[in-house]
């Protein structure tokens, strides 16, 4: 028979899940960086970049907490949003369209890390895990105000110039 699995189980199985996320974002940034266009887009792939090796350490001090090595678990959903980003990357090099679609790769990155942290938060109030609290509220408002940069950077440029003529 299974042993019963908990809600501490699914936790550990959820911070592996984003750790690995976390990881691949960090491979993917430069990349993107290296993609964009305008000197603003490769700015904050970068700065995005710092900030998440900061979100890694965090979460690495989470697992400390909770007595778990820091260690990933392939993520599917990760997977995807990366290899949709590399197509965009591969199909609109040298357009005028491409930064718009590093910016919605991106946001589709942020929106995933935002629901997944704040599935975490809810768990890890829900376990007890008072100390864990804080370091995910504080990824948590980084990948937030991530995503409200975002879209103001689409908004302000990559979505007028990507505009062109219609096919």
């Amino acid at each position: 028979m299974a042993t019963e699995k908990t809600l501490n189980d699914l936790f550990l199985d959820t911070l592996k899940d984003i750790y690995y996320a976390e990881k691949q974002i960090l491979k993917a940034l430069p990349k993107m960086a290296r993609a964009a266009q305008s000197e603003e887009g490769k700015a904050g792939f970068l700065q995005h970049r710092d900030e998440t090796q900061a979100q890694v350490e965090r979460l690495e001090q989470v697992f400390e907490m909770i007595g778990k090595p820091a260690r990933g678990k392939t993520c599917e959903a990760i997977q995807g949003i990366i290899a949709e980003a590399e197509e965009i990357m591969d199909e609109f090099k040298g357009t005028v369209a491409l930064d718009a679609g590093l910016i919605s790769s991106a946001q589709s990155v942020e929106h995933y890390e935002i629901a997944r942290y704040g599935t975490l938060i809810a768990w890890a109030k829900q376990l007890g895990l008072k100390d864990a609290v804080p370091l995910l509220q504080a990824t948590l408002a980084e990948e937030e105000a991530t995503d409200k940069k975002l879209t103001r950077l689409a908004e302000s440029s990559a979505n007028i110039k990507g505009k062109g003529k219609a096919a």
